[in-house]
């Protein structure tokens, strides 16, 4: 008994000494993650950011490392990845990187609401002036400019837009203890900073050549962390560089909204041929996954949705058009299609506006199909019937066997009782007139072969006849 006592008690003296040590292991195993966000904000990425800070608090690494290099895009996706950052519960740094790049417009905003803020020798941001509310452009000289005067616009609903953007970048800056005044300016008056302005300007905590030197300097600094003072220890840290998934590739492909207007156009003429040309399979399968994929982008993105219904009634007039031409439909169609696109965005943004270099072909390239498949179904509207009865008028046939005012005929590879009112001899040609009760009423075309050829063209009728009954 006294060796066992002895035995567990050097094992809990042996466990105390081990275990302040491997906690040490832990903490000098922590990393810090990288994402790079190239190209202008929106959805993809949001979900990029959010997926990001998850997976950093889940490895439990010390910072998550947020290199910018954007000219700005939606609001909305902005202020998801702000209130993303600012509860998050690892601290974020925001690098704009590499040299050349910018954080213009909500660029500047995220990199205010990053915990520490930095960026490369040889980058800017700035030029944060919200842009126009989507909608019908305006006519030249009907407005005048107020851009980079610092007069107030002239348009309410912008006034209140601007004045919007200055509050949520001044509480930022509040926040995290950078310039206002700058900030508001950049808002106002789209001004614009290199990295060593802003570092004057106290816009930024310093300029970093790289990462490593980016932890190097972020080192010891405090930091607001979820409501908690937290101290940085990111000195020698390993970064860990997380790239996007398929989903978030696919997102950001989907999203542009040039993209899904043109993958709901290939929806709604897939399901239109699939519904037309029962058994294609391919159209209809391919038709319902592009339009569920534009409607799930249009969801994502601010949309008006009065400039999304006229674009369905336009592509509803163009497919009518195609089945039932009038042309007053085809061009009615097409002007609301293109009225819809010019309203279908409430906001745009770098990267998320309609390009009429795009849609404008798209929705002539639509009338022309439905006007070309108009004029198809007109022109066979004019023709005679190619069914029943009616498609066998005027058919040549060749007399196989007769007697009387009645006999047999070769018509379209098969065997016919006919009748006549003319005298018709075997052998002869003779065409269609009138169907009835499966008999042909024929009249002859011309005449007929010599009577040797006539002999031998009954026998073989009659060994036909014969054969059949």
């Amino acid at each position: 008994m006294r060796l066992a006592r002895v035995a567990l008690l050097a094992a809990a003296f042996v466990a105390a000494l081990l275990f302040p040590f491997s906690s040490a292991g832990t903490a000098a195993e922590r990393v810090a993650v990288s994402i790079a966000i190239d190209g202008a904000i929106g959805p993809a990425s949001s979900r990029q950011l959010k997926e990001a800070l998850k997976a950093a608090a889940e490895r439990n690494a010390a910072v998550l490392i947020l290199q910018l290099d954007t000219p700005g895009g939606l609001v909305t996706s902005m202020r998801e990845m702000i209130a993303d950052i600012l509860a998050s519960p690892v601290p974020v740094i925001g690098y704009v990187a590499p040299a050349g790049g910018h954080a213009a417009s909500a660029g500047t905003y995220i990199l205010y609401s990053t915990h520490v803020a930095a960026m490369a020798p040889g980058t800017n941001l700035g030029a944060a002036t919200p842009v126009e509310i989507g909608g019908l452009p305006s006519l030249p000289g009907g407005e005048k400019d107020n851009k980079g005067t610092g007069q107030p616009s002239a348009d309410p609903m912008m006034a209140k837009v601007t004045n919007d953007a200055v509050a949520l970048i001044r509480s930022l800056a509040e926040l995290r203890g950078r310039n206002g005044d700058w900030g508001e300016k950049a808002v106002r008056e789209a001004a614009s900073l290199s990295a060593s302005a802003a570092l004057q300007q106290h816009v930024i905590d310093f300029v970093a050549r790289d990462t490593t030197e980016l932890l190097q300097l972020a080192d010891g600094r405090t930091v607001d962390v979820a409501g908690k003072k937290e101290v940085l220890a990111t000195k020698g840290l390993t970064v860990e560089t997380l790239d996007p998934g398929w989903f978030i590739r696919l997102l950001a492909v989907i999203t542009d909204p040039n993209v899904a207007v043109l993958l709901m156009l290939i929806g709604f003429y897939g399901i239109v041929f699939e519904v037309t040309s029962p058994g294609a399979v391919a159209p209809g399968v391919i038709g319902a996954i592009c339009l569920v994929l534009a409607l799930y982008a249009l969801d994502l993105l601010p949309i008006n949705y009065t400039g999304l219904a006229l674009m369905l009634l336009g592509v509803a007039f163009l497919i009518i058009e195609a089945f039932n031409p009038t042309v007053l439909l085809g061009l009615g169609g097409a002007t609301a299609f293109l009225l819809g696109a010019a309203m279908l965005l409430k906001v745009e943004g770098p990267g998320f506006a309609i390009s009429w270099a795009i849609i404008g072909p798209a929705a002539a390239l639509t009338l022309a199909l439905a006007l070309l498949a108009g004029s198809y179904l007109w022109a066979a509207r004019r023709n005679p019937p190619r069914i029943g009865g009616e498609a066998m008028r005027g058919l040549p046939v060749e007399i196989l066997d007769w007697q009387g005012g009645e006999g047999h005929v070769l018509a379209l590879g098969e065997r016919w009782r006919a009748k006549a009112d003319e005298p018709i001899a075997p052998g002869d040609r003779a065409e269609v007139t009138a169907v009835g009760d499966l008999v042909l009423t024929v009249r002859r075309r011309g005449a007929g072969n010599d009577g040797a050829g006539n002999n031998g063209r009954e026998s073989t009728g009659a060994g036909n006849d014969g054969a059949k009954q």
